[in-house]
């Protein structure tokens, strides 16, 4: 497990004081975090989709145009995923914020981008977890008007990439109203929202941080780089962890109060939060 020593003197200085205060920690979470888990970003050719003669890319079917289009052919893709998510484990990074969680209390708060569940599944809750872009493991159905958010089946659990979409698969995912169910995840062509993602919550955290932990993210899309923009705007101190080159990583750079960290979840989560929480 890495120590103190892994990280930069002034930064352990920073988290001591931050450890004095009452404001939220926040930590923001992206692919980067479940990547030593094993679990592929699905940008790459992991993600690509055969219909008939034609390959869709990930940003073609996590669309509601494409669930309209073909919603058997975008729940097949998505049982894929799950089944890739469900047989990964929680990894170090993970449970170093269950660890943080504990000893923070209501002063942490985690905001992850992950659709894959593996935040809950290590252990931290659901009251101080914002899934902002949905989780993988459920199902929203449409009943008078109002969206209702189900777990997936445990029926479905093994699902591969060549099984064909049955009738027992349909059955599974129809609601009470007899319309097709749809994955629980924000798409491409969706906006942020409070009720279904928590979105003005997360929003509410940074405003009240005391600190930003950024974590294995790429910055590409809009709230959590709202997030960090408005950690920048407040002058909070700012940390980026990400084995690669990222907008995140640029503005902890510039900033008076950031430290960009190049490496993974596990070389320097452990440290960060045993000093926050010692």
């Amino acid at each position: 497990m890495a120590d103190a020593g892994t990280l930069p003197s002034d930064l352990v200085r920073t988290l001591e004081q931050v450890r004095g205060g009452s404001g939220r920690i926040v930590f923001l979470t992206g692919a980067g975090i479940s990547a030593q888990s094993g679990i592929p970003t699905f940008r790459g050719k992991e993600g690509y989709w055969v219909v008939g003669s034609k390959n869709y890319h990930p940003m073609e079917l996590a669309t509601q145009e494409a669930f309209r289009r073909m919603p058997e052919e975008v729940w097949r893709w998505y049982l894929y995923r799950r089944s890739v998510c469900r047989g990964a484990a929680p990894n170090e990074g993970h449970t170093s914020l269950v660890r943080a969680e504990e000893g923070l209390g209501d002063r942490f708060a985690l905001v992850t981008q992950n659709v894959d569940g593996l935040h809950l599944r290590a252990g931290n809750t659901l009251s101080r977890t914002r899934q902002i872009h949905g989780n993988i493991d459920y199902m929203r159905c449409l009943a008078g008007g109002r969206e209702h958010v189900h777990p997936i089946p445990d029926a479905m659990t093994a699902h591969g990439r060549e099984d064909p979409f049955t009738e027992d698969d349909r059955a599974l995912l129809t609601c009470k109203d007899g319309r097709l169910a749809r994955p629980h995840v924000l798409w491409f062509d969706e906006f942020y929202d409070e009720r279904l993602f928590s979105a003005d919550t997360a929003m509410r955290d940074a405003l009240a941080a005391d600190l930003l932990v950024v974590v294995g993210t790429a910055g590409t899309t809009n709230l959590p780089m709202q997030i960090g923009a408005v950690a920048v705007k407040r002058e909070i101190p700012f940390v980026d962890i990400n084995p690669s080159d990222n907008p995140f990583g640029q503005a902890a750079t510039d900033a008076d109060h950031g430290w960009a960290l190049v490496g993974s979840a596990s070389e320097f989560l452990p440290a960060i939060v045993d000093v926050l929480t010692s």
